[in-house]
């Protein structure tokens, strides 16, 4: 379930600035986050302009229990995660954090996303160093004092320990699969809020 909101909410005051010698042309950084179910986190991204891969899969627990199977059962600790590849030199960090919290989900709601529900489903960020573990609770604290969103933001920034590739019958789902009713209710809308308003930034995925 993603915001309702026609409006972007504000863009984060406190950002990965690129160096003044500029990034390589080759430049990637990876950014993961959680919000809900992951083939719509995985549909919107695939969007974002400056974005190069995408991979859905699994944060936060181990590597024995990274599987579709168990983490169903809500005793793994995983969360459904987004691993994203993307050039820095054409998107920042907090950019990609303002489409996450803007289209991707409603991060005021805890351990689910609509009707999907449990710890599988919360929202995160996992940050991979110190930078953008600044950025994200620097953002967080901007978005909860402006009240953007009526009620707390509850995603959890957590250190990035490992991601684990999920099973490839979940890579690029909504992708092969846009007839699939719960693509059609959950996933396509977030396109379209992505389209409304980040126009600057969509472009059509081609896989």
């Amino acid at each position: 379930m993603a915001s309702t909101r026609k409006d972007p909410i504000p863009a984060p005051l406190h950002d990965i600035v690129m160096p003044e010698s500029g990034y390589d042309a080759g430049q990637r950084e990876t950014a993961v986050f959680a919000g809900g179910c992951f083939w719509g986190v995985q549909s919107v991204f695939q969007r974002v302009k400056g974005v190069i891969a995408t991979t859905v899969g699994y944060s936060g627990g181990r590597a024995d229990t990274a599987n579709y199977s168990d983490v169903c059962g809500e005793g793994t600790g995983h969360a459904e995660a987004l691993s994203i590849i993307f050039n820095p030199a054409v998107v920042t960090y907090g950019t990609l954090l303002r489409v996450f919290f803007s289209v991707v989900h409603d991060p005021t709601q805890l351990n689910r996303q609509g009707n999907d529900i449990g710890t599988s489903y919360r929202s995160a960020i996992f940050y991979a160093n110190g930078e953008q573990r600044e950025v994200a609770e620097a953002y967080v604290k901007q978005l909860n004092a402006a009240q953007v969103f009526g009620r707390p933001i509850v995603t959890q920034i957590v250190p990035l320990v490992a991601f684990y590739r999920g099973e490839e019958y979940h890579q690029n789902y909504a992708a092969k699969n846009p007839q699939n009713p719960y693509i059609q209710i959950c996933d396509i809308p977030k396109i379209g809020a992505l389209q409304q308003q980040f126009p600057e930034l969509f472009q059509e995925y081609t896989r």
